[in-house]
């Protein structure tokens, strides 16, 4: 097992290149298998969770062609080979389910294992299939499976309870294929669901409405090959945003679109970072003034995205003043406060609330990354501590960032992983 050895780095300066989105490719990646013609991918981040679906793609029946180093990524899948997605693979990555929709839309079935991916709450996936069944799919659900049907898809209206990323995405791929028309509502608006949208209409959907609330989709009888590039990742960019300011650094980070971060640097701008739109990107010091506590509240996009919940509370932590974060999207998003307290943090939880009393000098500590973004969280903790940080079970962090060590050390931090 490796781990990362991290150490108060001073204040991070340089420049850095965010990479292509991991919650935009894997839904795209899934979208492919809607036609039998190839598919090229560019900006494609070289992430576990990338490889994850690359597999459970070719235990499908595709073909991949990977280019890693140019980031690169053709899938042609001429043939379904089978309409079940293994629970091996599945139990590595939540996203697996994405598979659904585009298995029951091209084939009349599809049949997974109950996914797995980080422990941050139930994230059931009841309204994906509500969206299946109101498209004429009848469910099963057996131990550990489930199983949609369908002799043919038809177009209908479907209202989802809350606005989920994923169901989205599901019953959109699922519907492209549908005869008729399908009125989403209360869809989730983040620029993913716009990047797969775009993906589709360029393989020859007819979707009108992604990024809003609504979204209507006129189905066609089959989709061909196309060629997209994946937007840049906005949570990679507002963990390198906070990495400046939480350092009080001066960092320039390129390949970015502001609009995705809004939230971000809304909040930065309240504890007293400056953060400036140029034409090379995003540029964020925490430099120019004592930096002060804010208050947080998550919220589906266009507010506060709850991936950066935990890397913020880092900041939170080491600021003047009593912030709170109060957490609506995940039930189980605060296990990184027992590893951040850990490291000299006073935060205390209350129910979904979380009350942080700021302006504490960290301690290196040995600590666990208990999910994707709270180890992000703990590596930009330890860059401000005293000492050394070691942070285990890093397979989380590397599902979600390129380069990650490269990129930090890049911009003067001292961070190292090693092998146990």
């Amino acid at each position: 097992m490796a781990k990362y050895l991290v150490q108060k780095s001073g204040p991070l300066r340089g420049e850095v290149t965010i990479s292509g989105s991991k919650n935009a490719v894997l839904p795209i990646m899934a979208a492919a298998i809607l036609t039998d013609e190839a598919c090229e991918l560019t900006e494609v981040p070289a992430l576990r969770d990338v490889d994850v679906m690359c597999r459970l793609l070719g235990s499908l029946g595709s073909k991949i062609k990977e280019e890693y180093r140019d980031n690169k990524l053709e899938i042609e899948t001429k043939e379904i080979m089978t309409c079940e997605a293994p629970y091996e693979l599945v139990k590595k990555m939540r996203a697996s389910i994405l598979v659904m929709g585009p298995l029951l839309a091209r084939t009349g079935k599809a049949r997974i294992a109950l996914p797995g991916g980080c422990a941050i709450g139930a994230r059931p996936i009841d309204l994906h299939l509500k969206g299946f069944q109101a498209l004429g799919a009848k469910i099963e659900e057996g131990h550990g499976y489930v199983e949609a049907v369908a002799d043919k898809l038809t177009g209908n209206n479907v209202y989802l309870d809350f606005p989920s990323v994923g169901a989205t995405e599901n019953i959109m791929m699922a519907a492209v294929l549908a005869e008729g028309i399908t009125i989403l509502e209360n869809v989730a608006e983040e620029p993913e669901i716009v990047d797969l949208a775009n993906f589709l209409n360029r393989m020859g959907a007819k979707i009108k409405g992604a990024g809003t609330d609504t979204i209507k989709i006129e189905g066609v009888s089959s989709l061909h090959g196309a060629k997209h590039s994946v937007i840049p990742d906005r949570i990679e960019t507002g963990t390198f945003m906070v990495a400046a300011a939480i350092t009080r650094g001066n960092v320039l980070i390129k390949n970015v679109v502001p609009d995705h971060v809004k939230p971000i640097i809304a909040k930065l701008k309240e504890c007293g970072a400056a953060v400036e739109v140029t034409d090379e990107g995003l540029i964020v010091r925490g430099d120019v003034a004592p930096l002060v506590a804010t208050d947080i509240k998550t919220l589906p996009y266009p507010g506060f995205p709850t991936d950066m919940q935990s890397q913020f509370m880092s900041l939170l932590a080491t600021t003047k003043g009593s912030s709170i974060v109060i957490e609506t999207v995940f039930e189980n998003r605060y296990m990184h406060v027992g590893e951040l307290n850990r490291m000299g943090a006073n935060i205390k939880i209350e129910g979904r609330s979380a009350v942080i009393q700021g302006e504490k000098l960290l301690q290196g500590a040995q600590v666990i990354s208990t999910d994707l973004r709270a180890g992000a969280a703990l590596v930009l903790a330890g860059l401000t501590a005293e000492g050394t940080t070691e942070i285990s079970e890093i397979y989380h962090i590397e599902r979600g960032y390129e380069k990650f060590v490269e990129k930090f050390k890049g911009i003067g931090a001292t961070i190292i992983r090693v092998e146990e």
